[in-house]
């Protein structure tokens, strides 16, 4: 396949993407063959399910302790309740919608942000990309916002771009996926949570990590909002040190969700979780 074809495969060979891809793939085999995986993976997935529901919270301005998020079963109010409660939804989500994003990103998108805004945007607005005029709650991030022709017409070609298949790593696709979305801000709310979570699923399905054990969003969390948001200016920009700073990011917030899992695995072996 050709990188004109395959225009993922050319972004692998940005100056650093080559070693991130690989750091991080060394980093998720260790955390894969670690002992405990063997019996009790799926408390390792749960464990990173919460963790990573709260670091996405965290990027859209609900940054609460992960106990707090582990004690609480009220996210109906307003404000930051309501997006701790739509990340722990979209989490558990993304699981479900693995083959209908094979099949349609677009389709699994909107029931991706169906699933955070349900209840807490206009209804008219939920579920679908904005339209002209349409404003958008994103108050983190501050990137130029596309206009609603433009959203369309770019999410199409990412849809498209992904249903023809790239050789490209796994970390290039989730990262195009997550950039290109905060990006295009598509939805009237809730973009972040919904990118994050579409990252999440390209890590899944692609086979990388299939048991949802390494959550980016952890890493995205740790990394600051700072350092986030000035991350995806790279990517905004569409140079190739831009796009490989933003790549090379989403390498280095895997590896560090990939810590925390191990730190899990460990705590798990040594009886104290």
């Amino acid at each position: 396949m050709s990188t004109n074809a395959d225009p993922l495969a050319a972004l692998a060979g940005l100056p650093g993407v080559a070693d991130s891809v690989d750091s991080m793939r060394k980093a998720v085999d260790r955390v894969y063959g670690h002992r405990v995986m063997r019996r009790r993976s799926n408390e390792i997935t749960s464990e990173a399910a919460l963790r990573g529901a709260r670091g996405s919270a965290a990027l859209s301005g609900a940054d609460w302790a992960l106990e707090e998020v582990r004690r609480r079963s009220d996210f109906g109010g307003e404000g930051e309740p309501r997006t701790v409660g739509a990340a722990l939804r979209l989490t558990a989500e993304a699981g479900q919608l693995l083959g209908v994003w094979r099949q349609s990103p677009v389709r699994a998108l909107a029931r991706l942000h169906l699933v955070a805004a349900g209840g807490s945007a206009p209804d008219d607005t939920v579920g679908r990309p904005r339209q002209a005029g349409e404003q958008v709650a994103e108050p983190l991030v501050t990137l130029p916002l596309p206009d609603g022709d433009e959203v369309a017409g770019r999410l199409e070609g990412l849809a498209d771009v992904l249903l023809a298949g790239t050789e490209a790593p796994a970390l290039v696709t989730a990262a195009v996926v997550h950039g290109e979305l905060m990006a295009l801000r598509p939805f009237a709310s809730s973009n972040g949570l919904v990118a994050r979570a579409a990252e999440r699923i390209v890590l899944v399905g692609s086979g990388l990590d299939p048991k949802s054990i390494c959550p980016a969003e952890v890493g995205h969390a740790e990394l600051g909002v700072e350092e986030y948001v000035s991350a995806l200016g790279g990517y905004a920009s569409g140079t190739p040190e831009g796009m490989a700073r933003w790549i090379t990011h989403c390498g280095r917030a895997v590896e560090l969700g990939v810590r925390e899992s191990t730190a899990v695995c460990e705590a798990l072996q040594r009886g104290a979780a």
